[in-house]
């Protein structure tokens, strides 16, 4: 008997509380997404009362080391989410929630003004007291319709390129044109960034729907974007009205056309080779738009889009674009409107500018600065002269230059026009249109802005 309460004892000794129960823990995860299937970044997760983590760049969270019964609850005030919560006891990866956006007063404005805006052909005049109908334009009210679930106007715009396939884009040197008058006569160039917006806009339109109605008019695109292709991988710019080759080109637009044509084959390799040979520079650690013009070698495109298209783009491109901010006294109210001009003479606020940066900003996890340049924006928010209860931005919040010294136009820092309105949509929904082809799988080996 003794020796069995040395047993016990010397037991007890060598492994205290080996006689209590232990506790399990266990790891959660899942992903936040969209209606349309698409992650949503920056959501808190919270778990054990205040704890939170918070979704990554494409939707995803885990939590680890849970114990007991826990609830696992996301919150967003810009979202309601379904399921509203999970109660978990133990470990589940397949935690997922989809995010129904909750649109505010401006949202609502800016989206019955581009309803309003809509024509019976489909196409909307890019601004509301003009008659020029940019392709770019349209592609972004698309994307705008689309995110607000009204996909029969969306289809509208899509329908009236795809009736003009025979007489466009299969027709000569191919390509839709830039520009058309609102009864859709074409004219301008046929530029090669704004078929590329109209491919994103399809692949978006695909992505969300499934529907393959428009997989023609994608592949006949695809294929002419891939036609312009020079030897040293980057893509001329297009063809001029006289159907010449525009024997130049564009940073922007080229990027463009890096996300809109699906997967990674030879042609972003190639394409990824002129951006680091031609484009990149590697002292400022930015993409360049104009080598050759000491004054003008920047474009705010190139930080913001380039951080929403390329795999992991290094951060510190957003703060880098600090070069473009600057004040300005908006000419419709006289308000003072910070935020980024298109290029680094800062002589106005490029307005669609301003909210691409806050997008990118919300995407990365920003949201003070996000929301800093969105309120901004607001301060030059005005209702529309034509339409009831719709409102609108204007291109640029006063009279100045655009890329370069060329003047603006009459009426950029008057007009509503199209483009500020759905980038301050896109920023407000997290609604980043370069994301359904953001993850090719770019080998590391062809990633020239990582160090």
């Amino acid at each position: 008997m003794r020796n069995i309460l040395y047993i016990i004892l010397f037991s007890l000794i060598l492994f205290p509380g080996c006689d209590e129960e232990q506790v399990p823990v266990y790891d959660v995860s899942g992903k936040v997404i969209n209606q349309f299937g698409l992650g949503i970044p920056n959501v808190k997760i919270f778990y054990s009362d205040n704890d939170f983590v918070f979704t990554d760049s494409v939707g995803n969270w885990i939590v680890n080391d849970l114990s007991g019964l826990n609830t696992i609850d996301p919150v967003d005030s810009n979202y309601t989410f379904q399921p509203a919560f999970y109660s978990v006891s133990q470990a589940n990866n397949a935690l997922n929630f989809t995010a129904a956006y909750s649109p505010d007063q401006n949202d609502v404005k800016i989206l019955n003004w581009l309803s309003a805006q809509q024509l019976a052909n489909g196409l909307l005049a890019s601004t509301e007291n003009g008659n020029l109908v940019s392709l770019y334009d349209q592609s972004l009210a698309a994307l705008a319709f689309m995110i607000n679930d009204d996909f029969p106007k969306a289809e509208m715009i899509f329908d009236f390129f795809n009736a003009q396939l025979g007489a466009e884009m299969l027709t000569g040197v191919g390509g839709f044109s830039q520009f058309r008058d609102e009864n859709g006569s074409p004219y301008n160039h046929r530029w090669m960034g704004d078929n590329a917006w109209l491919l994103i806009a399809l692949n978006n339109y695909k992505a969300m729907t499934g529907n393959n109605q428009y997989n023609l008019m994608a592949t006949e695109i695809t294929n002419w974007l891939i036609s312009l292709q020079d030897t040293d991988g980057g893509l001329f710019a297009g063809y001029d009205a006289y159907d010449a080759l525009l024997n130049y080109k564009v940073t922007e637009g080229n990027l463009d056309a890096f996300n809109a044509v699906q997967g990674y084959n030879s042609f972003h390799e190639q394409l990824l080779t002129f951006f680091e040979n031609d484009r990149w520079d590697a002292n400022d650690g930015n993409l360049m738009s104009w080598p050759t013009n000491p004054d003008y070698i920047f474009a705010l495109d190139n930080f913001s889009w380039a951080y929403c298209a390329f795999e992991d783009y290094p951060v510190s491109t957003l703060f880098d674009a600090n070069r473009f901010v600057n004040t300005q006294s908006a000419t419709l109210n006289s308000a003072l409107v910070e935020g980024y001009d298109i290029d680094e003479d800062k002589d106005a606020i490029f307005m669609e500018g301003s909210a691409q940066m806050a997008l990118a900003f919300r995407l990365a996890g920003f949201e003070n600065e996000a929301n800093y340049y969105l309120q901004e924006m607001e301060k030059i928010l005005v209702d529309s002269s034509v339409f009831p209860d719709a409102a609108g931005f204007p291109y640029a919040s006063n009279d100045g230059t655009a890329y370069g010294d060329t003047p603006y136009w009459a009426g950029a820092d008057t007009d509503i026009a199209i483009s500020p309105g759905a980038w301050y949509l896109f920023a407000k929904y997290n609604f980043n249109p370069f994301e359904v082809e953001l993850n090719k799988g770019v080998p590391e080996s062809d990633r020239f802005w990582v160090d």
